[in-house]
């Protein structure tokens, strides 16, 4: 654990590199071709055996053999597509290039210090989280099949822990995203009556999403993210429009009976004028599912590298994570994402997010560390 620290001091700049490295190279869900040709760079140059597929941008590197358990990392790979200061792009405003940092230099490091894993050490770079259908595409593929204990990590916002503390878990919620379409009859602005305005269907879906009501005592959410309506003309009533709605719950019972709830209740009240709607699930992320036995080994990894301090409980938190879907997929599966303290700010998903670059080398020093405790 000492030989960790060590080499970690003595590669601060190379690992601050990858990640700003990483961070210039941002794409969206199943596109991260750029930053699959650097990942395979780095990891031919530290000399592994890796795996790459002919339908998806994933990376899953072996080291070691059958004789012991598998223990397996894993890091996200793609970006968001969001307005930066006025310019649309993919951005790292995730911290996908943060996790990636970490995984591929936690592999780095214990090479390097002379580690020799009993049994076979997996790091999977799996594309496609904000998707939600990443990692189900990859238990698909049997990554996972021979894995039995898998870790994963995340950068958090400071409202839920400062740079230095390191959590065992992160206890997410269920996420389910819905994409709809309204279909109306155009008309010209000054006759609405012989039309049916698709903008009057999204006004009322908006009311009405807003009006479902669940158990209170379990955190949960609906919001519309999404409306495209109309062309260039002003004095035309829109025939089409689209839309997007994002559903949060605490936990999976509460979104299997919120979802049927709120398309309900956007079909009614989007069709009360006459239009057609139709809405479909477009992706879906699971809760988290808590395992005692990971948070101790990550517990001890964590006290060990950077003191007792540090330590801090799992956050309960509204995102989403499809890293969750592999204990889902695979119930035997002993996993956790651990949750890192970075001072992230002013959160997740906003294009200006910033954080102490000074926590990447706890997520290293832990990641590393907690796979070592993990062969052991």
């Amino acid at each position: 654990m000492s030989t960790i620290k060590e080499w970690i001091v003595e590669n601060k700049e190379l690992i601050v590199k990858t990640y700003n490295d990483l961070h210039q190279l941002a794409e969206i869900s199943w596109k991260e071709y750029k930053t699959k040709e650097y990942l395979t760079n780095q990891i031919e140059q530290l000399g592994f055996y890796y795996q790459t597929f002919p339908d998806h941008t994933a990376i899953v590197v072996e080291w070691g053999s059958d004789e012991g358990p598998t223990v397996a990392l894993r890091a996200d790979m793609d970006a968001l597509w969001q307005n930066v200061n006025g310019d649309w792009k993919a951005n790292h405003s995730c911290g996908h290039d943060a996790h990636m940092t970490m995984v591929l230099h936690a592999l780095r490091c214990l090479k390097e210090i002379g580690f020799s894993p009993k049994g076979k050490l997996k790091v999977i770079f799996q594309p496609a989280e904000e998707s939600g259908k990443g990692a189900v595409a990859l238990v698909e593929d049997g990554v996972v099949d021979d894995v039995s204990y898998l870790l994963g990590i995340h950068v958090r916002p400071k409202i839920e822990m400062s740079y230095g503390q390191v959590s065992a878990a992160i206890y997410h919620g269920a996420t389910t995203l819905l994409r709809g379409t309204v279909k109306g009859v155009q008309a010209h602005g000054s006759r609405p009556n012989m039309g049916i305005n698709v903008v009057d269907s999204i006004a009322a879906i908006v009311n009405a999403v807003n009006a479902v009501k669940v158990d209170p005592t379990i955190a949960s959410s609906v919001k519309v993210t999404q409306i495209n309506a109309g062309g260039d003309n002003v004095n035309i009533i829109p025939d089409e429009a689209t839309f997007g709605i994002d559903v949060r719950a605490q936990t999976n019972e509460a979104m299997k009976e919120l979802v049927p709830r709120v398309i309900k209740a956007i079909t009614s009240a989007g069709s009360a004028n006459g239009s057609e709607v139709d809405v479909q699930i477009a992706a879906s992320m699971v809760a988290a599912n808590p395992n005692s036995y990971m948070e101790q080994v990550v517990k001890e990894a964590v006290v060990e590298q950077l003191g007792d301090a540090a330590f801090v409980s799992p956050p309960i938190t509204p995102g989403g994570e499809d890293f969750h879907f592999y204990t889902k997929e695979k119930n035997e599966l002993q996993a956790t994402l651990v949750g890192l303290g970075t001072d992230l700010e002013p959160g997740l998903h906003h294009p200006n997010m910033t954080f102490n670059l000074n926590a990447l080398e706890n997520g290293v020093a832990v990641l590393a560390g907690a796979a070592v405790k993990l062969f052991k």
